[in-house]
């Protein structure tokens, strides 16, 4: 019998649905997602915050603001952010993931301790998913949420000159498109609102994943895969970025950081790229909550360059 055809670079098509579903490469995917949720309703039960504040007229359109409580002093893992010349903390926002169809910010406020022990304060943005939005739709979200909390940072005690970023999974690649944006041209703000990204476990190019089974939900147009694929605009990249992704991720979740790292460096940019060792997808997003780990210590050693 002839070998199955190859759909996408060397993919047949079962290898390339293969290479986007998590179930297939993380087995203790439920487990983990369950513990996000419940991790996260104990840490705002614990954490002064103020919640599902409205960054838009959307009703999707909210965020979680968690306020510093630095302990720096009595546990010795813990970076401090903070600056002792200014009353104003530096900010931490992250893009919560979920295959664009899943979960809210609820299910990672778990990481907030990381940020506000270290005198953050941590803001975990929602936004709508498919099918209530389209990816562009969503895109514009994140930006608007980003635009919120600088024109509104000294409000809840946050230094506009110093908001950072993580985000993970489809949220890795709404930040990437989003950090895209020309800050001055639709907001009025400075090209380099965000001093810094975390992406984990992202996507960075959508044609592949148009040709894999989730073209079933995810719609677009030839030029909006264009517009939506980080990777094809490197040009328009402006944000120090450090990309993780773990050593048990499927292959498409391996290679799309690095064929992104390598587009960025050939055109003068660099980007750091870190492997994190026996961590599947979803045990990549666990760390940045564990304050320990090499995915929070890269966090809050980017939230050190301004």
């Amino acid at each position: 019998m002839p070998a199955d055809p190859k759909v996408y670079l060397d993919y047949t098509q079962a290898e390339l649905d293969a290479a986007y579903d998590q179930r297939v490469w993380a087995p203790n995917r439920e487990e983990i997602v369950a513990w996000f949720g419940t991790e996260s309703a104990k840490v705002r039960a614990r954490l002064e915050h103020r919640r599902s504040v409205p960054y838009g007229t959307v009703e999707d359109e909210t965020l979680d603001l968690f306020p510093p409580t630095p302990k720096v002093d009595s546990d010795p893992t813990l970076k401090k952010v903070g600056s002792e010349s200014t009353s104003l903390a530096p900010i931490h926002v992250h893009v919560h993931g979920g295959r664009w169809t899943l979960f809210t910010k609820d299910e990672e406020s778990f990481i907030a301790p990381v940020f506000v022990d270290a005198g953050a304060v941590c803001v975990v943005i929602d936004f709508s998913n498919i099918p209530k939005v389209r990816i562009p739709q969503m895109v514009a979200q994140v930006k608007r949420a980003i635009a919120w909390i600088y024109t509104n940072a000294k409000s809840f005690g946050g230094d506009a000159d110093r908001i950072h970023l993580s985000a993970h999974s489809s949220g890795s690649h709404l930040a990437g498109v989003a950090l895209l944006a020309d800050w001055q041209t639709e907001f009025g703000l400075p090209q380099d609102v965000v001093k810094s990204a975390l992406l984990m476990s992202g996507m960075y190019d959508l044609r592949p994943v148009m040709r894999s089974a989730r073209s079933s939900y995810v719609k677009l147009a030839d030029d909006e895969v264009t517009a939506l694929s980080a990777i094809l605009q490197p040009e328009k990249w402006r944000t120090p970025l450090t990309m993780v992704y773990g050593s048990k991720e499927t292959p498409e979740f391996k290679r799309q950081p690095k064929a992104f790292a390598q587009t960025l460096a050939a055109k003068g940019k660099q980007a750091r790229l870190v492997e994190i060792p026996a961590a599947n997808h979803f045990e990549v997003m666990r760390q940045l909550g564990e304050p320990g780990s090499k995915v929070a210590q890269l966090a809050l050693e980017m939230m050190l360059l301004k």
